[in-house]
């Protein structure tokens, strides 16, 4: 076999030679997660959304098999995801997939001749890893949506009756004289804005005052027409993608009502002060009757009068 190089995670870096250890089987088996933790770490990809899962996933393969990565065979391997979609009756396409990638990249990693684990496991237990995932036991990637289609989006009064909710729970609170109605106004808040410019949870944690931007294509909406997004999903290692956010689609003059109050929920939430008499809750609640003109500020096509 090929000499292993001086890679991160490579095994004669993760093994001391010379060392008879107690336990070798699982002593070499952490050396291989070790490993594949530092090869990812020379990736930058992250440890809690991507490294951690992993690792996580490869140990409860291994205790489902009662085997180490030199003794898998693919029969363990399809028994392992028979066993999950049997155990888990919500197991899902997109989750299979995801475990199946994440075994396939470590025995990638395992069986990869610079990273010398095939000479270790051969000279230490007389059998060397192989991959196990294959073209077919795997799942293919043929559609780009996969999505439950049981699962529909939220009807325009059904996203009404949401919004009223939200805003009832400040107007609720606050008659009540008890606190908490900063924290009611910030959760409105951030569910207007998540609907008025379709940000992911973290995009919307990032969100920033400096961020709001004018849109040329709907001049109507002034400084709320559109977010700079700079917490964006980000791929493979990269820094946060930088994307720019356009309000949706709805228009007329109900449209500059809901992006003005998106705008407005932002501003509040951001600044997060609390002014004198009340005035943001006051703010909030005549700028929030989004009823006005139907829901997501404006009549769905074909539905205009109605």
């Amino acid at each position: 076999m090929a000499k292993a190089a001086d890679l991160a995670g490579a095994a004669h870096l993760m093994l001391v030679d010379g060392i008879s250890y107690l336990d070798p089987e699982p002593a070499a088996f952490e050396a291989t997660l070790e490993g594949w933790t530092k090869q990812q770490r020379a990736r930058l990809l992250k440890w809690d959304g991507t490294t951690k899962p992993r690792l996580s996933l490869v140990r409860r393969f291994a205790e489902f098999s009662n085997q180490y990565p030199w003794q898998w065979q693919p029969a363990e391997f399809e028994a392992f995801i028979d066993h999950l979609r049997t155990k888990t009756p919500t197991f899902t396409v997109s989750s299979g997939r995801d475990y199946q990638n994440h075994l396939r990249l470590f025995c990638e990693y395992i069986t990869d001749p610079r990273y010398g684990w095939m000479s270790v496991c051969q000279e230490r237990f007389g059998e060397v890893p192989v991959q196990i995932p294959h073209e077919w036991n795997t799942v293919t990637h043929v559609s780009e949506y996969e999505g439950d289609p049981s699962r529909r989006p939220l009807a325009y009064d059904e996203i009404q009756d949401l919004f009223d909710a939200a805003d009832g729970r400040v107007e609720e609170i606050r008659k009540r004289g008890r606190r908490g109605a900063l924290t009611a106004m910030r959760d409105s808040a951030l569910l207007k804005t998540y609907y008025a410019y379709g940000m992911r949870r973290r995009e919307n944690v990032g969100f920033d005052l400096a961020d709001l931007r004018r849109n040329p294509k709907a001049p109507q909406y002034k400084c709320h027409g559109a977010v700079f997004v700079r917490w964006g999903k980000s791929s493979k290692g990269s820094p946060p993608a930088l994307v720019d956010a356009p309000s949706r689609w709805w228009a007329g003059s109900s449209a500059k009502h809901l992006v003005g109050a998106a705008g407005l929920c932002a501003r509040l939430l951001v600044e997060f002060v609390a002014r004198d008499g009340g005035s943001p809750v006051d703010l909030l609640a005549g700028s929030h009757d989004v009823a006005q003109g139907r829901m997501l500020g404006g009549d769905p096509p074909g539905r205009e009068g109605q």
